[in-house]
């Protein structure tokens, strides 16, 4: 059975002022219901006028409703985040350090982003786990390191020491931490 709903999000200015907006959600067949042509407006956000009966949609001597691609004209501005070094685009998935776009995995790309939305925190190898590969994934910490070092190598001997090992708990990103030119030697007693 096919239902018609009022649809969640109706816009304020619709162009029509006298129409409702109707979304159909797939249900189970009801007997007689083979054949009439109902299937293809499933899932379709309809404009129908004013006090139409949804039943009506579905009878089998009435013309259905033309259907008509919606263009979205008014997008909005691409979100980026991050801190003006290295960026991330997620509506393009797009990662970038210094202009430079980032060839990443998936995986790759959702760790950086991850990392990089999250500043000084740390996240341990569970948490990455669970939050970038899924509660679902079988496997162990060490595939978190094998790509925190794919993803160092990848951001370049600049930009490497931003994603910080925090020992026996997991990383964080440091967005002002750099590489040091001359880094200064441990003095151990």
């Amino acid at each position: 059975m096919t239902t018609a709903l009022p649809a969640q999000a109706t816009p304020s200015d619709s162009p029509l002022p006298d129409m409702r907006h109707l979304r159909l959600v797939d249900g189970t067949a009801r007997e007689g219901d083979e054949g009439n042509g109902s299937a293809p407006l499933v899932g379709y956000l309809l404009l129908v006028p004013e006090g139409t009966d949804p039943a009506q949609l579905f009878a089998k001597d009435v013309t259905r409703p033309e259907i008509r691609p919606v263009a979205y004209t008014d997008s909005p501005p691409p979100r980026q985040t991050g801190d003006g070094v290295i960026r991330i685009d997620p509506a393009r998935h797009v990662a970038e350090v210094d202009g430079r776009e980032l060839d990443l995995t998936y995986l790759e790309f959702g760790l950086l982003a991850h990392l990089v939305l999250h500043p000084h925190q740390v996240h341990s190898r569970e948490q990455l786990m669970g939050g970038i590969w899924g509660y679902d994934h079988i496997g162990d910490g060490r595939t978190v390191d094998v790509h925190i070092a794919r993803l160092r190598r990848k951001l370049g001997t600049d930009h490497r020491r931003r994603i910080v090992t925090v020992r026996r708990v997991g990383y964080k990103y440091v967005p002002d931490r750099q590489e040091s030119p001359n880094p200064s030697p441990c003095h151990r007693p």
